[in-house]
């Protein structure tokens, strides 16, 4: 009788093995990236966002603004302290947080206005990756050269030279890195008398670890893993699909006018035969920071800077031939152009059908058109943007300065006095919010009959006091008003203070308890 026996555990550990050698790897080591400088005018566009981006950045906790002997001169600080942001003559105080949220807004909707019009144009100039990544692009070029030369230097054996020059790279890289931190960290403390601290050695703890925080964050992110943070960590490439329609602006190689590609243009053509633009030179790959080619289309790691419209354009002008094999355009104008170079849909890409006898393309060809960006879509986003924006700046020019809180005593809610009086304690918190001491009336509106005492200011009684309000401080003052009465009712009444010398007024509506008044 031939029985089956069933495989051993350790065959079946064997197969396993082998099946998992067998399969496709989940993931890929990094290709490492060299793009090469190119000359142009995104170049040139994207340099001098940069350098205005980076100036604005190291130098606004060094600008001063003069707002008076009490309070800082500091142009830009977020005082912890205080719990005040100020802004040139703008000072945001805890309870207008509201300003902050509608910079976030503002921030959102002119991300979606921008992403709508021209793509990631905000990932190719302004984000502060591609800034700091760009500043260390060009440190690196400086230091090791072009892109041949560092190809040529990171698969060369070490020597010397090579490692002087890794070194002298990294060493810049980490002050830059420790350069930003350090400017970060100015921005919430008066910048001049924090940065001799810090380099004194006598700084709090939280500065020292806030710029190892973010010197660390800065070398790691802007200088080693560079086009990785926007390919893999930035989740904006994921999201900028639904931002596009056919009328946004992306950058496109324009294979309508540039297939079929070959190397020997002239020797093809002296043969008949007809070729595209396109030199297969893969100038636009070498100065691509995210190491793509954009001939294969679009891709999630296009940051839209432009730079290989540079590289492509510098080749087209050697070649004798016209700009704008790549470009900016729009998916409706490609779609046009690639349905008349196909006749339809029913050829190959075929350039006669372009082209004239003479070169030129032919009348039906669409070009760049910038009134294609002015759409519904982006007139909205930009009508909600700059509504909020002028909502702030109203709210901003008309916001009062003198401010008044209350809070009612809540034990005990009243005092019941031996002349049969009713007394109540509040506890008034005068908002002064110019950096210039004010005197302050305080007087008592409504209900009828009653007294106030301010004990700190003074013993007697009355319905009208003055009190020095400190510059940019809240004065808390102990109030107890009293009143001969026989009614158990609430009763409301207003606390009133006013500017003396100055335009300002505000109102606070509080209640009146007594005996046997419902609750």
């Amino acid at each position: 009788m031939n029985l089956d026996l069933a495989p051993s555990p350790a065959d079946d550990r064997v197969e396993r093995d082998s099946a998992w050698r067998k399969r496709k790897q989940l993931f890929a080591p990094r290709k490492k990236i060299f793009p090469k400088r190119v000359k142009g005018c995104f170049r040139r566009f994207k340099s001098i966002v940069m350098l205005i981006t980076l100036g604005i950045y190291y130098v606004s906790p060094w600008i001063r603004w003069h707002r008076g002997p009490y309070a800082p001169d500091q142009a830009i600080l977020v005082d912890l302290s205080s719990r005040r942001f100020f802004f040139f003559s703008v000072e945001i105080w805890p309870q207008e947080f509201y300003y902050v949220a509608g910079l976030l807004l503002m921030a959102g909707f002119g991300l979606f206005l921008m992403t709508s019009a021209l793509g990631r144009a905000w990932c190719g100039y302004a984000c502060p990756q591609t800034v700091w990544a760009d500043l260390f692009l060009f440190v690196e070029h400086a230091i090791e050269g072009d892109r041949n030369a560092r190809i040529k230097l990171d698969t060369a054996p070490w020597t010397l030279g090579k490692g002087v020059k890794r070194v002298a790279k990294h060493s810049v890289w980490l002050l830059i890195s420790a350069a930003t931190g350090g400017a970060w960290i100015f921005y919430f403390a008066d910048a001049r008398s924090l940065a001799s601290t810090l380099f004194k050695g006598e700084a709090p703890a939280i500065a020292y670890s806030t710029v190892a925080v973010i010197t660390s964050a800065t070398y790691i992110l802007g200088g080693l893993m560079r086009e990785q943070v926007c390919t893999f960590m930035c989740p904006w490439p994921r999201i900028q699909g639904a931002m596009l329609d056919e009328k946004s602006l992306v950058v496109t190689y324009n294979d309508w006018r540039g297939e079929p590609r070959s190397r020997h243009a002239k020797k093809i053509q002296a043969s008949d035969r007809l070729v595209g633009d396109c030199v297969d030179c893969n100038a636009c790959v070498a100065v691509c920071p995210t190491g793509i080619d954009i001939r294969d289309g679009q891709q999630m790691e296009c940051i839209t800077c432009a730079l290989c419209i540079d590289a492509c354009n510098g080749v087209m002008d050697r070649l004798g031939k016209p700009r704008g094999l790549v470009s900016h355009e729009t998916l409706r104008d490609y779609t046009s152009n690639k349905s008349l170079a196909t006749d339809g849909g029913k050829k190959v890409i075929q350039p006669n059908l372009i082209r004239n006898a003479d070169g030129c393309f032919v009348q039906g060809v669409r070009h760049f058109n910038c009134w294609a960006i002015f759409r519904p879509r982006v007139l909205f986003y930009a009508a909600i943007w700059s509504t909020i924006g002028m909502a702030m700046l109203v709210q901003l020019a008309l916001r009062e300065r003198l401010a008044l809180n209350v809070v009612h005593d809540r034990n005990p809610q009243y005092v019941l006095e031996s002349d049969g009086s009713v007394r109540n304690g509040y506890t008034l918190r005068v908002l002064n919010m110019l950096p210039i001491p004010r005197k302050i009336d305080i007087r008592l509106e409504g209900l009828d009959g009653a007294m106030m005492k301010i004990p700190q200011l003074s013993a007697a009684e009355g319905r009208h006091f003055s009190v020095q309000a400190e510059p940019d401080a809240a004065t808390a003052l102990k109030v107890f008003v009293t009143r001969q009465t026989e009614d158990r009712t609430v009763r409301e009444f207003q606390f009133v203070i006013a500017d003396v010398k100055h335009s300002g007024q505000a109102t606070y509506h509080a209640a009146f308890n007594t005996p046997g008044a419902p609750k």
